[in-house]
């Protein structure tokens, strides 16, 4: 930046852009990436309706993107269970990536002047999106009254109260750490938090194990909550970009406001209808990746690691000595794991069977240098 470094604003000044590694290495673990690819049935059927809107490229897209928030819609509702949610396409947003979505909200109740408050470690990119439009952002804690990584009720409205923001993020399933909040967190936090737009992060959702509700069916009387989801994560679709939220249907008029004018290409709008349309199928590795996630948990601990239980598609897992050397001996290897800034932790994404072996065995063979703290 030499030469234009006194032009950028102040608080971007010496900042670092938010980057995984994208390394070139047979086993890709630390971007929570589905490791399964779009099936060739799907893949014909995203081909098909690409070239179904390719000689409409002349023309601006569909503003409201009305087919793809009805398909949303419709994946969102669900009343065959006890815990019944209803969600009407009015009640929807998309963008391009669940970080667009969110970059709305706090475009639209942050800013200069607010502030959002997060419970830190979190997902990394929720006080860079907060930060990059002037919005204050403030680290909260977790293991307050806990373990390590839990957030509790109490400790959370305490927080809300010191801190008074305008935006608070939960993520349930959380990341890095895999773990989900109880929903009487989201009631409490959203009962406290009285001029805050409460938004839940459930990019993991569909990895959460058996019994664990959304937020989504606390949506019903509250107009400040805001539930956002993703494609990228259980659909296989990261390459697609699409993410989405479900709210009240006042808030999500309010992000007109604050989108770039036909933000969803027709393409975009396009492939995720027609993935909607082969949700059964693109869902269908999930209970695969589940249970590599499991085995995972389960070895990390036979090898005296000390691995989070997870409800999302990777684990998070502590107990190392040197997290960087760690991290460099698994490279050395073939396998590339997320090193979060964690001290003695790393992350690792559950994929296939094969690559969990990989990674299975790599850690085998280091775990005896990755736990010893006397070489510290």
């Amino acid at each position: 930046m030499t030469g234009i470094e006194h032009l950028l604003r102040p608080d971007l000044r010496g900042a670092t852009a938010y980057g995984a590694p994208q390394l070139d290495v047979p086993v890709r673990l630390n971007t929570n990436e589905n490791s399964y690819p779009v099936p060739p049935e799907v893949a014909a059927d995203l081909t098909a309706a690409v070239a179904a809107v390719a000689t409409d490229l002349n023309r601006y897209p569909d503003r409201e993107f009305t087919d793809l928030r009805a398909a949303l819609a419709a994946y969102l509702t669900d009343t065959s269970t006890d815990h019944a949610v209803t969600v009407g396409p009015e009640q929807v947003w998309a963008g391009n990536g669940s970080n667009e979505v969110l970059q709305h909200l706090v475009l639209a109740f942050g800013g200069p002047d607010r502030t959002a408050l997060g419970f830190t470690p979190a997902y990394s990119m929720h006080p860079i999106i907060s930060g990059s439009v002037g919005t204050t952002w403030v680290d909260g804690l977790r293991g307050q009254g806990g373990t390590a990584f839990d957030l509790t009720a109490e400790s959370a409205v305490a927080q809300v109260r010191e801190h008074r923001p305008h935006l608070v993020f939960l993520c349930s399933p959380n990341n890095p750490t895999g773990t989900a909040l109880d929903l009487d967190v989201v009631e409490a936090v959203y009962a406290a938090a009285e001029r805050a737009v409460v938004v839940v992060d459930e990019a993991y959702a569909e990895f959460a194990r058996p019994g664990t509700p959304s937020a989504l069916t606390l949506l019903a009387g509250r107009p400040r909550l805001v539930v956002t989801r993703t494609m990228s994560k259980a659909f296989a679709f990261a390459g697609g970009r699409v993410g989405y939220l479900a709210a009240d249907r006042a808030l999500v008029d309010a992000l007109r406001l604050v989108r770039l004018p036909y933000h969803l290409s027709s393409p975009t709008q396009a492939i995720a209808v027609a993935a909607l349309r082969h949700a059964s199928t693109l869902l269908g590795t999930v209970e695969v990746i589940k249970a590599q996630r499991d085995r995972i948990v389960e070895r990390l601990a036979e090898l005296g690691l000390d691995p989070v239980p997870s409800d999302a598609n990777f684990v998070l897992f502590g107990g190392l000595a040197d997290a960087a050397q760690t991290w460099r001996d698994l490279l050395d290897r073939g396998v590339l794991v997320r090193d979060v800034g964690i001290p003695h932790y790393l992350r690792v994404t559950a994929g296939t069977p094969a690559e969990t072996d990989a990674f299975l065995g790599a850690m085998a063979e280091v775990a005896a240098r990755a736990t010893d703290r006397s070489a510290l």
